[in-house]
């Protein structure tokens, strides 16, 4: 079978795979959308499926659930790691904006919420490394540090954190981070992203590297492992694990910032030489290459939805932007429907609870719901949205009784990376306007459309337009194309979202969803 690259045009960063018989699990990073720690399975290595999540929520807490100013933009869940260990699993992974690194563990990978520990220190980007009869979580960026799990696994040893090793520093943009630990053949292989500064000869690019040790005292060899931008000049391939098969051939899944649609992962054979893995093919990411695989299609990553569901259960491709409040949310109240009950007061989609959330595929994703409105009362306000840092809205509000279709969008030039990094997303509504854009609404149901278009793959103009439609079959636009980017106020790709939320009340009414459909085709 062939393997086409990259995997997914959609986001998927900061992967770790772990293979359990003749079947592949991998989790990857959504920060604050939650259930938190996707769980994907493939027999292939080219179709995966969500399965399952690490945890429901991280924390039930104001930041978590946007209340009294506090969020996780940018935060959340990162770089989770994965391990099989005495025929258990654990995952692994830091939350900054808690402080904690969370330890949870399982006897089956495809059930969601599984048990927790939580260490009350921030472990960044670690990984765990099994290596003579002692698990130990490898982390930190530029200089690398070792510490020691209880055999329990309630936490780590007393006493045991220490510095490994020193990345080099000169020359370097960002030192090693993102590790992924491993014992073999009776050496340690640690593998690092890491991005050396332009110099005038040549422009740097993320690149993976790979120290091996004999033992746990500090001495190390270097090498540089891979270092390919592929189509896309000057975003390197890279940060990611090393994995095999059942019949022992070993690949690697690396990834790569691809503009606003987010950070897509890549897949590559691995070959062993003198005690190195080689990346690739020829030191590339090849466009493709065979496996030894029957295909095995699976459910796709992004998925329609008539909300036809007896049971208050999301079907797994969705997220919330942050924790849902429970009771403002059903399938079952208005059987065929998704129903979401306005909650306020809120001003800005950013602060909004209950916003149901997907990726988007490139180049090309167009995304359609049916909204009912007649639930609706003064100040709500509820369609689709574009979840990114010059967001944008399509829906109903209601004021004063009447009703108007709304488009309404961040507009300015684009916040540099001084103020994201000192403002945050929230700060930078001081930075951009929101613009809006009416027309009437005379009845009690429309059709809502968003069309996001990526561009050529690496270049072009990146932009989502917004439709509505009177009768479900033709459309009219709204406003002009807004800009897509990525940005690290968020740290993840553009999302499509479904919303509804009170401007003035506390309490509002609701609005009904039916007949979410999304296509990968003009």
């Amino acid at each position: 079978m062939k393997i086409n690259n990259p995997l997914f045009l959609a986001d998927m960063p900061d992967p770790d795979v772990l293979r359990v018989g003749d079947a592949f699990y991998m989790v990857s990073t959504t920060m604050f959308y939650m259930p938190a720690a996707p769980i994907l399975k493939s027999h292939d290595l080219q179709h995966w499926q969500i399965v399952s999540y690490v945890c429901d929520q991280i924390e039930d807490n104001d930041t978590y659930h946007l209340k009294n100013g506090r969020h996780a933009y940018g935060k959340g869940q990162w770089a989770t790691s994965l391990m099989q260990y005495k025929g258990r699993f654990y995952a692994c992974f830091v939350c900054h904006d808690m402080g904690k690194t969370y330890l949870f563990s399982t006897d089956d990978m495809e059930k969601s919420n599984w048990d927790r520990v939580e260490i009350p220190a921030v472990y960044h980007d670690m990984s765990f490394l099994s290596f003579e009869d002692q698990v130990y979580l490898v982390y930190g960026n530029g200089d690398i540090r070792i510490v020691a799990l209880k055999e329990d696994f309630s936490g780590t040893v007393e006493g045991s954190d220490r510095l490994l090793l020193s990345a080099p520093r000169e020359g370097m943009r960002l030192r090693c981070e993102g590790c992924r630990a491993y014992a073999k053949d009776g050496n340690i292989y640690l593998l690092f992203i890491e991005w050396p500064a332009d110099t005038p000869k040549r422009k740097g690019i993320r690149r993976e590297v790979c120290y091996r040790l004999r033992d746990l005292s500090g001495g190390y060899e270097r090498r540089i492992v891979l270092e390919d931008d592929g189509e896309i000049p000057g975003c390197g391939i890279a940060q990611g694990p090393l994995f095999d098969d059942a019949d022992g051939n070993w690949y690697a899944m690396m990834f790569q910032d691809c503009g606003a649609v987010g950070r897509v992962p890549f897949l590559m054979p691995v070959e062993w030489k003198d005690g190195w893995p080689i990346l690739g093919a020829d030191g590339k990411v090849p466009q493709s290459f065979e496996v030894p695989f029957t295909k095995r299609e699976t459910k796709d990553i992004i998925q329609s939805d008539s909300f036809e569901h007896r049971e208050n259960i999301l079907n797994r491709v969705w997220q919330w932007n942050h924790a849902p409040g429970g009771e403002a949310w059903s399938f079952t109240k208005r059987p065929g429907y998704l129903r979401l009950e306005s909650r306020g007061p809120v001003q800005e989609l950013f602060v909004a609870e209950n916003t149901l959330t997907q990726r988007t595929r490139a180049p090309y994703s167009a995304f359609t719901v049916q909204l009912f409105c007649d639930g609706m009362k003064n100040g709500d306000f509820a369609g689709l949205c574009v979840m990114l840092e010059q967001y944008g809205q399509i829906g109903v509000r209601q004021r004063n009784g009447a009703r108007e279709l709304v488009l309404r969008y961040r507009d300015g030039e684009r916040a540099p990376y001084d103020v994201v990094s000192r403002e945050g997303l929230m700060g930078l509504k001081n930075w951009y306007s929101v613009r809006e854009k009416t027309a009437t609404l005379l009845k009690d149901t429309v059709w809502l459309k968003v069309v996001f278009d990526f561009g050529k793959w690496g270049e072009g103009e990146e932009t989502a337009r917004f439709f509505y439609s009177l009768d479900g079959e033709d459309y009219l636009s709204l406003g002009d194309g807004l800009s897509l980017f990525y940005s690290l106020s968020l740290f993840v790709g553009a999302r499509i979202g479904i919303f509804s939320y009170n401007e003035e009340e506390k309490v509002g009414g609701y609005a009904d969803f039916r007949d979410f459909t999304y296509s990968n085709h003009e």
